[in-house]
């Protein structure tokens, strides 16, 4: 099988997403869990000279990585910048300058307004330099695919000159999206036929949605590495991203392989959210929320049928689990699989009337989440399976200017009344400071709160009700609770409670 090298470069070309800066210990964690993790062969971290921030986060990356045997899988995008870009690779500690130069005559006579031979004297200078200092150059080609559109003869003049210097890879990217898969691959397979001893990296852009496609053909073609982002993030639409990339390799492309760890990518993803506050869409392959829901009832009857739904792209592969959802098109089958991971079993008749009460829900465009369903229950058919054994009675929430919020809260823990106060960063904060120092007494630790997400119907009503979802961590496993409320923080108080309950 052909090993294909995947380098990620979130840290370098995924922060260019517009809003996105990664702080250094952020970034020192990410690289942390794509190398030992995820596993990938090769991190860009970084653009040299940008800012006195960035410089930090190598410092910290390369000697981490420095410990731990990994400094030559750290790259940095460096600049044809005499002595510059090379200085601040040695006081940074990096080993790798990935050497940007441009790809097409149209950036070479515009931008730099120079000629290809003065351009190819200035890079011979500083890969010599470079060289000299013990660092490894790979060199992009800004621009290359267009650059293979309208100047190829300048591209191959370009190569020609790279194939005579002490480089290691030749990085070729499509900087703005543009390419066609059946251009990548003809482009590609002309560059990797001619070049047979020189190792070659494809970069996509998904300015046109194509990046998959493009990476595809690349591999076919015979490139010999990747440039991927976690999530795609990247400037403009974004680069390729790395977990549909290798599910792609792995279901399509028997012939190749990757040592990337199919497993890891959920978390590292979970990671990188939560670090750029970019949130992943949640129908997005492989990573997103809902890619392993299941809404529609004749889906939910097709699974418990020979998984009549299912394909190859298993949930149990990324370490994680199929669900099915709960909603205006839910049938009898996707309540059962609910009821069944709580361990309740109703009668058709009972299930019946369950399900009449979802699709009212989902008709109002309420959530309605698994940990619903015995309260649903317990109003439609009048049962009590539902046992409050905790109950928060009374509050009081304030907030005022220049001092922060506090909460006082009585809540009843089987039979018994406590009373506490607390402050907190918001209202909502108090509240839940409050209640850990309640539970601190009956030595109870609570679940981490991992998501909180506030669902307000358009139309600028200030007495519609909110409906506030929250994601708790317990135990390892992770469950949602939910509050209607037409104030914010009431409502997430009742989804608190609920959570109460459950544990």
């Amino acid at each position: 099988m052909r090993h294909i090298e995947i380098m990620d470069t979130t840290l370098r070309d995924g922060e260019q997403t517009s809003g996105v800066s990664f702080s250094a210990t952020e970034k020192l964690a990410i690289a942390q869990l794509l190398l030992k993790e995820v596993k990938v062969d090769r991190l860009e971290v970084a653009s040299a000279r940008v800012s006195d921030g960035e410089f930090q986060a190598v410092k910290k990356i390369t000697a981490w990585a420095s410990e731990n045997g990994l400094i030559d899988k750290i790259e940095v995008l460096t600049f044809v910048d005499g002595e510059t870009s090379v200085n601040w690779m040695i006081e940074a500690g990096a080993k790798v300058m990935n050497l940007l130069t441009k790809g097409s005559m149209n950036h070479l006579t515009h931008q730099l307004k120079k000629t290809a031979e003065q351009h190819f004297s200035e890079i011979a200078e500083v890969i010599a330099l470079a060289r000299s200092k013990d660092i490894q150059c790979n060199v992009y080609l800004e621009d290359w695919s267009n650059g293979m559109r309208n100047s190829p003869d300048y591209v191959f003049q370009f190569l020609d000159f790279l194939s005579t210097q002490p480089i290691k890879r030749v990085l070729l990217p499509d900087t703005l999206g543009v390419l066609t898969p059946r251009e990548c691959y003809d482009f590609l397979s002309q560059i990797v036929q001619r070049y047979p001893n020189q190792h070659f990296d494809f970069h996509a852009h998904n300015d046109y949605d194509l990046s998959i496609a493009n990476v595809m053909e690349g591999v076919r073609a015979g490139v010999h590495g990747l440039h991927l982002t976690v999530n795609g993030m990247g400037e403009r639409a974004g680069n390729a991203p790395l977990a549909s990339t290798i599910a792609v390799l792995k279901d399509f492309m028997p012939e190749v392989e990757t040592s990337v760890v199919e497993a890891s990518l959920y978390s590292v993803s979970k990671l990188v959210e939560t670090f750029s506050g970019f949130r992943i869409p949640v129908n997005k392959p492989v990573v997103g929320e809902n890619v392993f829901t299941q809404t529609a009832g004749i889906h939910a009857d097709g699974d418990n049928k020979n998984n009549l739904y299912f394909n190859d792209l298993m949930p149990e592969r990324f370490g994680r689990e199929r669900k099915y959802a709960l909603g205006k098109t839910s049938g009898k089958a996707n309540i059962e699989k609910n009821l069944q991971k709580l361990g309740i079993k109703l009668s058709q008749a009972d299930l019946k009337r369950v399900t009449q009460r979802i699709i009212e829900l989902g008709d109002r465009k309420e959530v309605v989440t698994q940990e619903d369903l015995p309260y649903i229950i317990s109003d439609v058919i009048d049962t009590n399976i539902v046992e409050e054994k905790v109950e928060v009675i009374n509050y009081v929430l304030t907030h005022s200017k220049n001092l922060r919020p506090s909460a006082t809260l009585r809540v009843k823990v089987d039979g018994h009344i406590f009373e506490e106060n607390a402050q907190g960063d918001g209202q909502y904060d108090a509240f839940m400071n409050a209640l850990k120092k309640v539970y601190l007494k009956k030595e109870v630790l609570l679940p981490m709160l991992t998501d909180y997400a506030v669902r307000i119907p358009p139309g600028g009503n200030t007495d519609a009700l909110c409906e506030t979802i929250i994601t708790w961590e317990h135990k390892g496993k992770e469950f949602k609770t939910r509050g209607l409320d037409s104030d914010q923080t009431v409502s997430a108080i009742k989804a608190t409670q609920k959570m109460l309950n459950l544990i």
